[in-house]
C-alpha cells in the first residue's frame, strides 16, 4: 500500500514512541493512557505543580483535559503549558464541558488566552461555546449547535490562531485554510465513556509525530475511526466493545490508515 501522509505520521509514532503528557480527568485518566500506548506513545500522567515543569522537558505533546476540573488543576496547567511552549511542544487542550459551568468555560477561555494551545478539540457544542456561536451542552456531552459545523469550525480556527477539531458522525478538521473531514468510526464509540478523552490522547501522539496540526490531527482520528469501525466487528455490546477498541488500535499498521481513512477536503 502507498505511504500517504496519514500513515507517515502513523508510522512515525509507532517507531518513535513519543511521550505524551497528561493532565487529564480521573474518570478517564486509565482509557488515555491506554490508548496512547496502543497509538504508539508513551503516557505519563503528572499533575503536580511540583513536578510537571520538569516532567513536561521530556515530553512530544501535552495533552490537557478539563473533565474534572479544579483550581489548583488550573494552575498546574497554567504551568505546565508556559514550560512547554519553551520547548516548542504542542499543547492539546479537550475543553470537556465547556459551556456547561462557569468555571468550565473560563477555565478553557483562560486556557486559550494564557497559553499557546496548538489543537482545540471539542464536541460541538464545546466548540460553539467558545467559538461565541448559539450552542448547548449538557453535562459533558453537545445539546446541538446553531449554523453550519464546517463553517463555524473554519472560522473559529482562522480567528484563533488554533487548528480547530469538531467531534461528531463526522469529524471536522481545520486551521482557517484547510478543512478536512473525517469520516471514520461507530456509533458503539459513543455508547461508552471516554472515547472524546482517548481521541485527544490519540491526536497528541500524532501531534508529537507531524508538525502539520491538520494532518496529524486528521490521522488521529482516522486511525482511532477505523480501530472503532473494527473494534463494533467483534463486540457483543460496550463491554465488549472497549476491550476491542484498544486491541484494534494496538493491531491497526500504518498500511491499514493508508488503505483504510475516509478523508476528505472541503
Amino acid at each position: 500500500m502507498p505511504e500517504t501522509p496519514y500513515s507517515k505520521i502513523f508510522a512515525t509514532a509507532r517507531t518513535q514512541t513519543p511521550l505524551i503528557h497528561h493532565i487529564t480527568n480521573y474518570v478517564t485518566v486509565n482509557d488515555c493512557a491506554n490508548i496512547t500506548l496502543c497509538a504508539g506513545g508513551a503516557p505519563v500522567m503528572a499533575h503536580s505543580p511540583d513536578e510537571v515543569e520538569e516532567m513536561v522537558q521530556y515530553a512530544g505533546a501535552l495533552v490537557l483535559n478539563i473533565g474534572t476540573l479544579d483550581q489548583a488543576q488550573i494552575e498546574s496547567m497554567l504551568l505546565v503549558g508556559k514550560a512547554a511552549e519553551k520547548r516548542d511542544i504542542p499543547i492539546i487542550l479537550d475543553p470537556v464541558g465547556a459551556g456547561a459551568t462557569t468555571l468550565r468555560t473560563n477555565a478553557a477561555r483562560r486556557l486559550m488566552t494564557e497559553l499557546q494551545i496548538s489543537v482545540l478539540k471539542g464536541n460541538a457544542g464545546e466548540i460553539g461555546v467558545l467559538a461565541g456561536v448559539d450552542a448547548k451542552v449538557r453535562g459533558v456531552d453537545s445539546a446541538g449547535i446553531s449554523g453550519d459545523p464546517v463553517s463555524i469550525t473554519t472560522e473559529y480556527a482562522g480567528r484563533s490562531g488554533m487548528t480547530i477539531v469538531m467531534s461528531g458522525k463526522t469529524d471536522i478538521v481545520s486551521d482557517g485554510s484547510r478543512t478536512l473531514l473525517v469520516e471514520n468510526g461507530h456509533p458503539l464509540m459513543g455508547a461508552i465513556s471516554g472515547t472524546g478523552c482517548m481521541a485527544a490522547s490519540v491526536t497528541g501522539v500524532f501531534a508529537a509525530s507531524g508538525k502539520d496540526r491538520v494532518t496529524s490531527s486528521a490521522a488521529a482520528l482516522a486511525t482511532f475511526g477505523i480501530a472503532g469501525e473494527r473494534a463494533a466487528t467483534l463486540a457483543k455490546g460496550p463491554g465488549s466493545f472497549k476491550t476491542a477498541l484498544f486491541d484494534s488500535l494496538a493491531a491497526l499498521t500504518p498500511d491499514d490508515l493508508a488503505e483504510g481513512a475516509r478523508i476528505r477536503t472541503v
